[in-house]
């Protein structure tokens, strides 16, 4: 079997469906793939898969999934009561937090493997949706602290630039990539800084 993108052995049948299926996605390339091969190789049914993924594409966003709803719960533990310029940083700071989490082993598959994939139009645009709904978690939580909606948007579509812009840098690191933050702190900065100053 090809090697997967994990450095330590799946926990849960989410992960051994993920990981069979990138296996797969090596070996017989992205198109030529069936959920019924992954189910196989993974040793569960069919129904098992869809009880974890709606479709195929869904398995290269585990990580993604998880970071947005980890954003989700840490922009909440802010009090829609200070400045938008102090928004800025708590937004900052849980863009942040979440990537910490992010450790070299944990580079989604499809950043550093996409020219093994094949063609993968579907895989482009199940990426389009959560890139959407990060930016509308991020837009609403800037509205909340009062920062006008153009900006806000503004702001989070930049801030989402700057994430994939960190995120691509991290996966061609390769065997030198540190943590996610690290590249994301750098990419975000200057994001923040410019909108903070058109905000105060």
């Amino acid at each position: 079997m090809a090697p997967t993108h994990r450095g330590r052995p799946p926990t849960s049948s989410r992960e051994m469906l993920q990981d069979a299926a990138f296996e797969l996605f090596l070996e017989k390339s992205y198109p030529k793939t069936t959920i019924d091969n992954i189910a196989q190789r993974a040793g569960v049914s069919r129904a098992t898969f869809f009880n974890y993924f709606p479709t195929k594409s869904d398995v290269f966003w585990v990580e993604l999934d998880e970071a947005l709803e980890a954003l989700s719960v840490e922009l909440r533990q802010h009090s829609p009561t200070g400045s938008p310029a102090h928004a800025l940083e708590a937004l900052r700071a849980s863009l942040l937090t979440v990537a910490s989490s992010m450790g070299a082993d944990r580079v989604p598959f499809a950043l550093t493997q996409s020219d093994l994939l094949g063609n993968t139009g579907d895989l482009q645009a199940s990426a389009l949706t959560r890139f959407s709904a990060l930016t509308a978690v991020m837009a609403n939580f800037l509205e909340l602290h009062r920062t006008p909606p153009a900006t806000a948007r503004t702001t989070a579509y930049a801030c989402l630039a700057a994430a994939v812009s960190a995120a691509q840098q991290w996966a061609d690191a390769g065997t030198t990539r540190h943590g996610l933050d690290s590249y994301l702190n750098a990419a975000i900065d200057p994001v923040i800084r410019g909108f903070r100053g058109a905000l105060t």
